[in-house]
């Protein structure tokens, strides 16, 4: 609920109202794809995690997805969406309203068991003691807030959501968005494999592999892959047994389907051994009439020699590439 200190309801179409010279002055229309389904539409940058900017908050709230797919606690949603896409209301422009601090017990209280089994803990910069009561200061809460009719912004589909029957948070396009009827919905880019675009994207690694599971493991998602081939590698040393490939978002682009064959191309952390798939990463299902359409060119460079053989020339010549991809027409 709203302390007894901002005792006004709060409609969805409130901010709407205001004049737009008020409106322009502190707040801004939420952009933030996971709070679009809140019952505000206008937010105040920084946020309470010291986000300057909405853009920078989208990236930093991504991680939570998996999360919020478990359906762990109906208050996870508004409670995050509280802290990185603070309410901005007429009355009070000089700062953001914080949640209440029982919002966020109620959400670690429900959500924390379930990162603790993926060996995550509650975040320091989301700690509850840092919250006011709802009577000894400004906050709010699902309570608090008039809701228009409509479908239930918090529903969780617990056939699809239920981390009991689903104690490994496996993903896939069907299930990983447990967000209910007015959650926004990922869209993988479709990138072109060719040449051209392997030249551009300047990927680390190429290989062929064959996918044996995709997870969200609460804050990390994941796909293991069992590596047939090793094309390219730069940063990482890649042997052909099981690898993990590191998504950089809980949308898991490019998408993979265990038990699959791809031909992946994707990045390399050298600092963590890591090998990274991004928007820009390429998945594409491997067909046997591949092999005859990926070449690996060789490159050598030779020193001239005063013999005239040619074996005396070619034991003067280095390697000096082996990894330059040849991507015939796809």
């Amino acid at each position: 609920m709203l302390s007894p200190g901002l005792s006004v309801s709060l409609l969805a179409v409130s901010c709407a109202l205001w004049p737009a010279a008020v409106r322009a002055a502190s707040c801004e229309p939420v952009r933030i794809p996971l709070c679009r389904s809140m019952p505000w539409n206008m937010t105040k940058m920084p946020n309470h995690l010291h986000h300057s900017t909405q853009d920078n908050a989208v990236l930093a709230i991504e991680q939570f997805e998996g999360l919020l797919g478990t359906g762990c606690s109906p208050d996870l949603l508004f409670f995050l969406c509280a802290m990185y896409a603070p309410i901005c209301t007429i009355d009070f422009q000089h700062e953001p309203i914080k949640p209440c601090k029982a919002v966020c017990e109620r959400a670690k209280y429900g959500c924390e068991p379930v990162m603790k089994r993926y060996n995550h803990s509650w975040p320091d910069s989301l700690a509850c003691s840092e919250l006011p009561l709802y009577d000894r200061g400004v906050c709010i809460s699902p309570e608090a807030i008039v809701k228009a009719e409509g479908p239930d912004p918090y529903y969780q589909d617990p056939a699809r959501c239920n981390p009991e029957s689903s104690p490994d948070f496996p993903m896939d396009s069907n299930n990983l968005h447990c967000r209910g009827p007015n959650g926004d919905r990922c869209r993988c880019k479709i990138i072109k494999m060719n040449q051209r675009t392997y030249t551009r994207n300047n990927y680390n690694y190429v290989i062929r592999a064959r996918v044996r599971e995709v997870r969200n493991r609460g804050l990390e998602p994941t796909a293991v892959v069992e590596v047939k081939d090793v094309f390219k590698s730069s940063l990482v040393n890649i042997p052909k047994e099981t690898q993990t490939l590191y998504y950089s978002s809980s949308c898991l682009c490019p998408p993979l389907t265990p038990g699959e064959e791809y031909l992946i191309m994707g990045y390399e952390n050298e600092e963590t051994s890591r090998l990274l798939l991004i928007d820009r990463s390429i998945a594409q299902r491997w067909k046997d009439k591949m092999d005859k359409k990926v070449k690996v060119r060789f490159t050598f460079k030779c020193t001239q020699t005063d013999s005239s053989s040619f074996q005396s020339k070619t034991n003067q010549c280095r390697l000096v590439s082996e990894q330059q991809l040849l991507l015939l027409s796809m």
